[in-house]
Parts: C-alpha cells; structure tokens; sequence
C-alpha cells in the first residue's frame, strides 16, 4: 500500500520533459532566487552536464545570472574562467584550456560536454564590458600546492611583504614533498602543521582586491581564493586522517564560504549557479547525512539565505556512466543497472519510462513527507554493490525540483585514456 500511495505521489508531482526547450516553467520558478544549484547523480553522465549547460544558458540570458561555481579546484578553473572572458591568447581553444585539468579525476571538467559551454560562454562574454563577463570558478579545496604555487607567481610582481608571508607558508609544507597524506599525518599525529603560516597569509590577502585597479582586480582576488584554498586543503588533509565526518565537514564548509566570496566580489545584486553532485547541493538533512553530523553546501545556504536558494536534483534510471574502480585508476565506460525496486528512480521509470520534471516547491504536505532511496554514484563504482549507492531521502525537502532521466549516456572525457567494459 505504501509504495502505491508514493506512486500516486510521484504521478501527480510529475511532468512529462521532453528537453529544456520545455523548461519555462522550472526556469521561471528558478530565476527568482540568488543561488541556483544543480546536482548531479554521478560525476560521470552526459546528459546531467548538457542539461546543466542548457538551463544555465537561460539564466544568463535571460535573467543576468553572473558566474557558475563548480565542485571543482580554483586554479584549473580560473584557467578556463579565463578563457571564458577571452583573456586567453589568440588561437587557443577551450580544450587547450582545460589542460589545466590535470588532477585524478580529470574527466570531471576536462570533456567534451564542458568544452562545447566553455566555447558557448566565451561567444557570450565577446561582446560584453569586463564587468559583464560571466565567470566558472572552482570552489573545491583540493588544490594545495598549485594554489601556493599560484599566489607566489602573482606576489613576485606586487607587495614583498606579502611574498615573504607566502614564502614562509610554502616552506613549512615543502618538507612534505607535494604529498598531501604525508602533510595530514604530520600535521594530525604529531603537531607539525602549518596552520598559523596559512591563515597568516589569507589575512595578508583578503579583501585586497577591493583596492586594486581594475584591470587587476580579480587577479587580486584570484590570489585571495588561492589563499582560502590553501587554508581549506590544510583543515581538510589534517582532520582526513582522524575523522571522515569532520573532512567532510570542512570541504562543504569551504566551497560555502568560497561562494559568499565569490558573490561579495561581483556585488550585492549578482546571482549564481552552482554545478555539484547531489549529495553537497541538495539539503543533508533531508538524508541520513544528517543522523552521521554531516552538512552539506545545500544545508548552509539554505540556514543562512533562506529563500534565496533554489536547488535542482537530478537522477537516472540506467544507463552508462564514466567512473573508476578505485581511486586513481583509469576511468571506464560502467554500466549503470535499473534501480532497484521501490527507489525513486525506479518508481518514476514504472509510472512511465520517460524523462520526466517534479516541480516540487509546488508540492503537498503528503509530498513532504516522501522518503525514499535515491541512487548517488561517486567517481569509484562498483555496480555489482548497488544497493549500498542509495540515500534516504525525504526528496520534496532535499530539492526544489528534480529532473529525471530515464536513460543516460557515459560522459566524453577529453583524456585519450579511456577503457571500455
């Protein structure tokens, strides 16, 4: 009985949605928040990119959103942001920007789907001011000594004092030789971090942006979220080796605080679209996350910004995907199986297998109160172990919409690596 009352649920919630030329509606609801975030099951599926991309060329045009941040490092992505606002040389094209990409997993941004936005973004910002210009930023953490490497080549052409800080900061982690495991274990078990050294430096660099010209400015800031990167990769490598929770914690606590940044930096009327997984967009406590202490960036916006925050989950009955069988092995082309019985994705495939859109801020009390495993696939996978992939979710809580694909397709990496099943 219950599974046909959340059948009866899901039928009402849902429409047909044969693309995002048919997306007026969630487009319009959407807009009116400042924050637009929109998931992803896996990092690994063509059509959670393309349908990403599309929805966002909309907001851009047609409500003046002003920069995407990503679940991805500040470097590689200022490289293609860039780009993006034809800083780049002449001839250069947007695969040979998202060279950058060079971290484990790479297919994450450098592929195919990202490099057809990118050059979609660039034609957009063409014609624009500087002021105009649409921004992709990174907000992740992970990016520890590229990021140090980054602030001392910006401070060896601006203010010595500020180099010396940085130096002081790059010579306390080089003990370590670029070795971010060898770092948490010094800095966990045995007190030899470099804390003070970092959060030294970021206050050196904070708001310095504020007070350069303008054609500086948001190199000046660029050094600025180098900085906050370095400070997050030090709390998050250090606490990694004594608590998963706590970890996780300080990486949705950072990729928060580097969106208010980002948004301080373009003003008080500037909107964003933020591109991550699921499980940090859509709101942990409608999950079991919640019970485990863990927050997300989904849960934090929405606590401080209330209904400023309009966060789009999306999901998939099978297909295939782009994951690896253990971190740091080469990607493959994996079979995503049907979902199981009685999840969301598998009761929205019975209804009809058809793409389909849950509107779900216009959703009942009944719809509330909807809980039901909802499949999340990271960048190892391993099919075989399904059922482990699915998260309670109370989904009219966790998201404002949902989109539902029915069948997905592996992404394009642009690495010539690629192994097929």
């Amino acid at each position: 009985m219950k599974e046909n009352e959340n059948i009866r649920i899901l039928r009402e919630l849902s429409v047909p949605y044969p693309g995002e030329g048919h997306s007026d509606e969630l487009i319009a609801e959407a807009s009116r928040a400042r924050y637009v975030l929109m998931g992803e099951a896996s990092h690994g599926t063509s059509e959670f990119y393309t349908h990403r991309a599309e929805l966002s060329k909309r907001l851009i045009e047609e409500h003046g959103y002003r920069f995407i941040a990503v679940e991805g490092d500040w470097p590689s992505c200022y490289a293609l942001n860039r780009y993006v606002k034809g800083y780049a040389e002449p001839g250069i094209r947007a695969k040979d920007a998202l060279r950058d990409f060079s971290r484990w997993p790479t297919w994450m941004w450098a592929n195919e789907e990202i490099a057809a936005f990118a050059e979609w973004l660039r034609a957009y910002n063409s014609d624009k001011p500087d002021r105009e210009k649409v921004g992709f930023y990174g907000i992740d953490l992970y990016s520890l000594w590229e990021s140090m490497d980054e602030i001392r080549k910006y401070l060896r052409s601006k203010d010595g004092v500020d180099l010396e800080a940085a130096n002081r900061a790059f010579e306390c982690f080089e003990p370590h030789g670029r070795e971010e495991q060898q770092y948490g274990i010094s800095a966990a078990l045995y007190g030899e971090g470099c804390e003070d050294e970092v959060i030294d430096l970021l206050r050196r660099l904070q708001g310095k942006w504020r007070e350069s010209p303008p054609g500086d400015r948001e190199q000046a800031l660029s050094a600025e979220m180098n900085a906050l990167s370095v400070r997050g990769a030090e709390q998050y490598y250090r606490t990694m080796i004594r608590f998963d929770v706590e970890s996780w914690n300080v990486r949705d606590r950072h990729m928060a605080e580097a969106l208010e940044k980002l948004m301080d930096y373009h003003g008080s009327d500037a909107r964003a679209i933020v591109w991550e997984h699921n499980t940090h967009i859509g709101d942990a406590r409608a999950t079991d996350m919640a019970e485990e202490g863990m927050v997300n960036v989904g849960q934090l916006l929405r606590e401080k910004r209330a209904d400023d925050v309009y966060a789009i989950g999306f999901g998939t009955y099978e297909g295939t995907v782009i994951a690896a069988r253990a971190w740091g092995e080469p990607l493959k082309v994996m079979a995503v199986p049907p979902a199981i019985p009685g999840s969301l994705e598998e009761l929205l495939h019975r209804i009809e297998p058809v793409d389909k859109l849950l509107l779900l801020g216009q959703a009942s009390p009944a719809a509330d109160s909807l809980q039901l495993g909802h499949r999340a696939i990271g960048v190892v996978y391993h099919p075989e172990r399904e059922r482990g992939n699915y998260v309670p979710t109370l989904i009219g809580k966790r998201y404002d919409a949902f989109v539902f694909i029915d069948r997905t397709h592996a992404l394009s990496p642009l690495a010539t690596e690629l192994v097929h099943p």
